[in-house]
């Protein structure tokens, strides 16, 4: 079966009541719920990581004992190149998912450390895009059905 780790970075434990016009009104535990749920749908194994420090998230990769990731890093998307550096060391792939679309925000998220080394990235579908990477990890990597 394959595993997937969903890595989640700094303020995602806020998604529901922070900016909720941008980012959701569903909790983090809604949404994990939901993504254990149709993980389960499509054979894969799920297991859960946020943290608002950005080592924290780092020695979480570094157990590499995960398939291939989901991360939505937050902030550090931006302004991370260890979490870029972390995310190659590890040679794991990974979707990066944000619940809303960085481009059509501020112009300090136009910068994105991740893009070039995702292997997709999902943008501006809110927890809908979790469901989604999750889908192509089951017809890439294997999965009951997607």
């Amino acid at each position: 079966m394959t595993s997937v780790l969903v890595l989640e970075g700094p303020n995602l434990n806020l998604v529901g009541t922070r900016e909720p016009e941008i980012y959701g009104y569903e909790s983090l535990d809604e949404i994990h719920a939901g993504i254990a749920a149709r993980a389960s749908e499509l054979g894969l194994s799920v297991d859960f990581f946020q943290s608002n420090h950005e080592g924290a998230l780092i020695d979480r990769l570094h157990r590499r004992d995960f398939d291939v990731a989901i991360v939505n890093a937050g902030g550090l998307t931006h302004t991370s190149v260890a979490l870029r550096d972390a995310l190659l060391a590890v040679e794991r792939p990974f979707i990066e998912v944000h619940l809303s679309d960085p481009a059509e925000r501020e112009p300090f998220r136009h910068v994105n450390y991740l893009h070039d080394v995702a292997l997709e990235s999902i943008v501006g579908q809110g927890a809908r895009g979790y469901h989604l990477a999750l889908e192509t990890i089951a017809r890439q990597f294997g999965g009951a059905r997607a």
